[in-house]
């Protein structure tokens, strides 16, 4: 059994530079043996569920600019699996979930990028899925339900956002944490853990911060899909949290 994971990815320099967040992933990748990877990236906005489906190798996405020249030579070569996508696409359309098909997008720097530091040489397939930011927490909640079980089957599912993600609020000269960020991250692992389904599923008006925390809610709602797709019954666990420029949250949150 593999639970569910929602990581923060952070910025693309997470690839090439060693932090206590990609001490974290390799150290987390090395304790699991998936069978396969389905992921939800931030940067991914559809407003149908869209499922990658291929058997080749994904082309990649370098979906940012202004970075260093390594970071455009980065080579993730995972393969896409046709049998898992149409699987998936099943499971949500029994849920009533609208979905479809890419034959032909890459993975993007959301995918790529923390794959990278969990598991460096792809060995099992890997299945994107992009998210509508637009829908309310409750219906990603829903979308992730649709998913349920997958985790007894050694499938990996995995959201890759951030819960607090705002430029106007990042400090490249911070030496600490942002209150303001940690005071939203607190509020949200506690009521995760007292599976307060009604408070997180309105965020906006109870959460300390949150309309700093979150702008706009495209890194945000990866968290509600993965935290439909665990066990209830299973407690979350906070797996990693530390901080970048302040406020850049890199919480990690097992279902």
């Amino acid at each position: 059994m593999i639970s569910p994971l929602f990581v923060g990815h952070g910025s693309p320099m997470m690839a090439i530079q060693n932090t206590p967040c990609t001490d974290f992933l390799l150290s987390y990748g090395q304790s699991l043996k998936p069978k396969a990877i389905v992921i939800f990236t931030a940067h991914w906005e559809t407003e149908t569920l869209t499922i990658s489906s291929t058997d080749d190798v994904y082309e990649m996405i370098y979906d940012f600019g202004g970075f260093p020249d390594p970071l455009y030579q980065i080579k993730y070569p995972a393969k896409g699996s046709v049998a898992l996508a149409q699987s998936l696409a099943e499971r949500f359309s029994a849920k009533d979930i609208p979905v479809q098909f890419d034959i032909k997008r890459g993975l993007d720097h959301g995918s790529w990028v923390p794959l990278s530091r969990m598991f460096p040489v792809p060995d099992c397939p890997v299945v994107q899925i992009s998210v509508n930011p637009y829908l309310p927490p409750s219906q990603q909640y829903l979308i992730g339900e649709a998913l349920r079980g997958l985790d007894e089957e050694d499938i990996l599912i995995v959201g890759s956002g951030a819960t607090v993600h705002n430029f106007r609020t990042m400090n490249p000269d911070a030496t600490a944490p942002d209150p303001q960020a940690v005071a939203f991250d607190d509020w949200l692992i506690e009521h995760m853990r007292k599976q307060d389904l009604d408070s997180l599923f309105n965020y906006t008006s109870l959460a300390p911060n949150a309309r700093l925390a979150v702008p706009r809610p495209e890194h945000f709602v990866p968290l509600y899909i993965v935290m439909g797709s665990g066990n209830p019954d299973r407690q979350p666990q906070e797996v990693h949290r530390s901080y970048e420029m302040g406020s850049l949250s890199y919480f990690s949150v097992a279902f």
